[in-house]
Parts: structure tokens; sequence; C-alpha cells
């Protein structure tokens, strides 16, 4: 994309230079919406939003339950290919394309369908939140340097878009400067945070009149990556506040998370824009700086101000050495899904969850992968911040190897050399699916939070009848009841779990030989326990070191038939902040089929490779 004079003026004057809405919200382009498989999606049509919501839901299921998900899927589609599938040249207000081409040329912007508008956007190579927040307060805050005019960036309550604080006496100049920016690089005036209202373009004059009083208001710039699947808007802008002169004072407009006021002629500070565009932190780090006021740069009790890793555990169940390994020890499972050759289909959802951690939660620090000596040929493990870890690594008994039993494996996670106190643990087929915050995982006393989920766990003893997870939550409940005097009966939800290694370590001393038997099972067995999952989470409520919580989730079984309408339902809105891929009941014949649905719906959602993938 191309920066205005301004912008690059600004980084080369700025100091100590380094390297670079809703929460999460993601805008797709209107048109032709895909699905899952590369067509239209089943989903995207204003008749089968209507039907949602004017038919009450028992309705619905009673339709659903008279016609296959596939006929109710091929209906869904004419309707969204009859309703949605325009070109551009006819979306409403085209006028825009030819009117302003030669602004459009001029700032290397693009034109995009959003919303059934067209809309000027902006390319970026390495499209996120973060890069978009940055991008508008650069813009910004480069256009007010750039008319000499005061300013400090101020921390908001809210998460998503960054703040800018002027004098009530700047309003004039500032209001000319940012005028002035968006005649040359077009831009758009959003609704702020928890506010109704549109979107209407900022590089008109007119717009700029109703603003003329305003106490605060948002510019953004609409970002998109090269392939124009995903769309960054108004929920990653930069607010502008008026902050009025009492008493040699400035007042806030508004409240934000620290002060109400500072004094007028207090000097600034530089501080990297990473302080406001990613206050969690960040690996990619920027050469732009931005001014503030030192009541904004301190820690506050609530932040999470320690460091988080991220462990992963991964199977590559193509590779025939490891399945010759598997074959020599494998005998008779105890139950057919303990050994379902699905579990380790390898539909490269590794790649797509580190794509998703990369976009929303760049705040992570490390990530360790642990595998049975095994690394993905597309990933780049010369990158810092990621590191293979093997079994042998980590394992406290290496006789008990090689093991393919997920439950022995993560008994051993918090073995891991330089893993930080409080990591996440992921599963390849758990994705973020938008911004997410460590507090949204950790209090920044310490305390984890974890997410029951509405399914129970069968009641009574293990049996013959019980499938491996609810064998291993019934054990987890015997440990339970017997230590605490309680009975758990929820399972826990199939996101990142939240872990302390203290905790668990704590967890392999106290119920130590049921821990040492889960660890020397190769398969899973009726004796396995399951600690990261679930018995950490208990333990660690019962020795108040974790709270429940929630967070926007969703489950989809991708085995089940109405898989796909669900998952163009997920592609479409982009309302989960967490969502889970999971198949335990396919076959290996079944796998060509699942892969089809599976990778154009994750490089869909996921377009944006991340630094750990290898080129080429």
């Amino acid at each position: 994309m191309k920066q205005s004079e301004a912008s690059r003026a600004a980084q080369r004057r700025t100091p100590g230079s380094r390297r670079q809405a809703v929460r999460g919200t993601a805008q797709q382009p209107a048109g032709a919406v895909p699905g899952v498989d590369g067509g239209v999606n089943a989903e995207a049509s204003p008749l089968v939003a209507v039907y949602r919501k004017v038919l009450p839901k028992r309705v619905r299921k009673a339709i659903a339950g008279r016609y296959s998900p596939e006929m109710r899927r091929s209906i869904k589609r004419v309707l969204s290919t009859a309703s949605a599938g325009r070109p551009l040249s006819q979306v409403r207000g085209t006028a825009l394309t030819t009117r302003h081409r030669s602004l459009i040329t001029a700032s290397g912007g693009v034109v995009l369908a959003v919303d059934g508008r067209p809309r000027v956007g902006f390319v970026e190579d390495r499209l996120s939140p973060e890069s978009a927040r940055r991008a508008n307060l650069g813009a910004v805050t480069a256009a007010l340097e750039g008319a000499d005019i005061d300013y400090f960036c101020v921390r908001s309550r809210l998460d998503g878009a960054t703040t800018v604080a002027v004098s009530a006496a700047d309003r004039e100049r500032t209001l000319a400067a940012l005028q002035k920016l968006c005649r040359t690089l077009p831009g758009y005036f959003g609704p702020q945070s928890g506010e109704a209202g549109r979107v209407t373009p900022a590089y008109p004059g007119a717009g700029w009149r109703r603003h003329a009083r305003a106490e605060s208001l948002r510019l953004f710039w609409y970002r998109t990556e090269r392939g124009r699947r995903l769309v960054l808007g108004p929920e990653h802008g930069c607010d502008i506040e008026f902050w009025a002169p009492e008493d040699g004072r400035l007042v806030a407009p508004r409240r934000n998370d620290v002060t109400e006021s500072v004094a007028a002629d207090a000097p600034c500070v530089q501080v990297p824009a990473a302080t406001f565009t990613a206050p969690s932190g960040t690996r990619d780090v920027s050469p732009l700086m931005v001014r503030t006021r030192e009541e904004f740069t301190t820690v506050l009790p609530h932040d999470v101000a320690f460091p988080v890793d991220v462990v992963y555990t991964w199977v590559d169940g193509a590779d025939s050495a490891w399945q010759r390994r598997r074959a020599r020890y494998s005998g008779t499972a105890y139950h057919e899904e303990a050994a379902n050759a699905a579990r380790y289909a390898n539909h490269d959802e590794l790649r797509y969850s580190l794509r998703s951690l990369a976009m929303y939660a760049p705040w992570v620090r490390n990530i360790y992968l642990v595998t049975d000596d095994q690394t993905p040929a597309w990933l780049d493990t010369r990158q810092p911040g990621i590191t293979v870890v093997s079994h042998r690594e980590i394992f406290t008994d290496p006789s008990v190897l090689p093991t393919f039993n997920s439950h022995a494996i993560e008994s051993q996670l918090h073995h891991i050399a330089g893993l930080s106190e409080h990591f996440l643990y992921f599963n390849d087929d758990v994705f973020l699916g938008a911004e997410m915050w460590p507090k949204d995982f950790f209090l920044a006393n310490g305390l984890t939070k974890c997410f029951p989920s509405p399914a129970l766990v069968p009641l009574g003893p293990p049996s013959a009848e019980d499938v491996p997870v609810s064998v291993a939550g019934k054990n987890n409940r015997a440990l339970i009841q017997e230590r605490f005097g309680t009975t758990p009966v929820r399972k826990m939800r199939h996101v990142p779990h939240a872990l302390n290694r203290h905790v668990l370590a704590e967890i392999e001393e106290e119920f130590a030989e049921q821990h040492r038997r889960t660890a020397a099972q190769r398969f899973r067995s009726d004796e396995d326990i399951s600690i990261p999952s679930s018995l950490y989470h208990y333990y660690a409520f019962h020795t108040r070191r974790a709270l429940p919580s929630d967070l926007p989730y969703v489950y989809i079984d991708v085995s089940k038939p109405n898989a796909a309408n669900r998952l163009d339902r997920l592609l479409l809105h982009r309302d989960k902040s967490v969502f889970c891929l999971n198949d335990t009941l396919s076959t290996e014949d079944d796998f060509e089929q699942r892969n089809g649905l599976l990778r154009p719906f994750l490089e869909t959602y996921f377009p944006v490779p991340s630094r750990y993938e290898l080129h080429g």
C-alpha cells in the first residue's frame, strides 16, 4: 500500500526507530460471497437471513427434520446465487469507480464491494487487526504532525481501535489536516465502539461538516489482503477526541482507561505505536513512534503483564515411518474410536491454526510444537518464536516411548524447557476466529480461566460402552470426588486451555500413581486421566487458582451431514472467538471428501500466511 507523503515524512522524523468493530469483526466483500467448496456461500442470501429471523426456532427445526441438509443447502445456494452474484459494476453507487478513478489510482487503492456498496481499500501483505490499527493510527498522527498540531495517544477502555486526543482549541486545524489527508488517501467515517451508525466517505468535503462540533469521530481505511477474501474496516479505526481546556488542564470528552484529565502543558513522550496498537505485545514490531502522556504508559492492576506461550501437540498420520511404529506396538483397542485413523488424518489444520494465532493473538511469545520427531514440511523452524519439541525431551520415563496416546503426551507438557509459567494448550483443530487478548484466558494475578461445556460426562463408573473421552472424564471425576468431595459432571469446551506450569507439576505430585499410569499407556486406555483439558481446570478451581468463564464458540463435527452449511454460516458471519473442527467418526475412505470441505474453508477464513510458513 502506498503511504501518504505526510506519513512517510513522519516516520523519517521519528527517533528511536525499530522494525513493525466490534472486536474481531471482519468485513466480507459483497457479491458472490465464497463458500466452503469454492462456490457461492449457501448462507449469504438476504432471504436466508429473513427466514432465520422471522421463523421461530421450533418451526425451523421441524422443517430441518423433513428435508436433508443437502437439499436445504441446494435451495439456499440457488437463492444466494440469485441475490448475491452481482458484479462490482452493478453494485449501488458505482459512480465512485469513475468519478474518483484518479484519486484511487494516485493513492494506490483498489475498489472493493462491501455490504453492497463500492469502497476504496488498500492491499496489505500481512493483513491483521493489529496492522490495520497501526496503519490507521500512523496516517492520522502523521497528518497531525505534518500540520504541527499537538496530540497524544490515549489508552481506551475498548479493544480494537486506537484513540488520539487533541485540544478542542485545535479542532478546526485538526479537521482541516485530516480532511486534507483524506483527499489523497481516501478514508471513511465509521461508527465508534458501542455506537450505532453507518459508514460514510471522508474524502468528499461535505462529510466533514457533520463532524464540525463532534466531541469525537472515527476515521478508518479499508484494508484487504491480496486475494480480497478478507476486509477489515471501522472496527480497527482511529478515534480522534477533542479534549476541553479547563483551568490549565485538558478534560476528556468520554471515559478512558486511565484518567479524566491531564495537565495542558505537560510534556509528551515518544513510544512505539505498538503500545496502543498491540498493548499486550507483538513480535511484528514497527518503526512507527507516536506521542502520548506519561499517564498512559503505566501498567494497570488488570493488565496481564506476564508472558504467554502456546503449546501444540501434532502428529503426521500419513508419515510411513510413524505408521510402521504404530503398527508395531498396536494391539486390539478397547474401543474402536481409540484406533480410528481419522483421529490422525492431516488436513493441514496446524498451518491454519498458526495463521489464526498470527492474525488474532500477536501477543503470544513462543510456540512449542510437540511431536514424535516429526516436522511439517512447510514449517520454517528458523523463524524465532517457534520450537519443535520431541517426546523424548519431555517424558520423565523415556522407556514408555513411543506413544500414540494423546492423554500420555499431554501429561508431560509442563516439562518443556523454557516454557512460560502461563501458557495455552491448543489442539491443531482449534482456531481463533476473532481477535483475542491474554485477559480472555488469564487474570492479571495469574488465575486461569476455564470454559465448561453444556455437554455432560455420564454418571457412574467407566464402562465398555463409554467413548475414551468419557472414560477419562469419569476417572478425573473420581480423583476430584476423593480429594474435594464434589462431583464434576460437565465437560470442557474444545478451546485453547489456559494452564499454569506450577499447578500441572502439583497435579503430577498429588495424583502420582494415576499420572504415571496415564503416561505409560501407548494407546488410550480405560485408566487414562485427561489432564490439561479437564482435570487441571477442576483441580485449579478447587484450589482457588482458576475460575469458569465463557466466550463466543462453536464446535463443528465435520463428519456430520450439515457440516458444510455450518461452515458456510461461520465463514459468512465470523462471529465466534474460537471454533473447533473435529472429526472422530470418518474413515480413511472419507479423507478426500473431508479435505475438500476443510481446506477451502480454512484458506478462505485465514488467507494470510503466517511467518512460520516456508515460501514456495
